[in-house]
């Protein structure tokens, strides 16, 4: 089962790569069926660029943490 913990600690190790560009992330929920849904802040927020580190940053390197992900989004 895919718990909110493990998803936090996944998040715990890209944020600093967010951070350097003047971003971050807020986990927003984690439910049973493998959605991760987050919220892109700071830099992140406004950047045309942020569906690429979404989907190519993010989702990837928490899939590869964590195979119960099944998709990852932003609101």
């Amino acid at each position: 089962m895919l718990s909110r913990e493990k998803v936090e600690e996944s998040l715990e190790k890209i944020r600093p790569a967010l951070q350097a560009d003047g971003g971050d992330l807020e986990l927003i929920e984690v439910t049973e069926d493998g959605k991760v849904t987050v919220k892109l802040t700071g830099a992140c927020g406004g950047c045309p660029m942020s569906q690429m580190t979404l989907k190519m940053g993010v989702e990837q390197r928490l899939k590869e943490e964590i195979p119960e992900v099944a998709l990852v989004e932003a609101v």
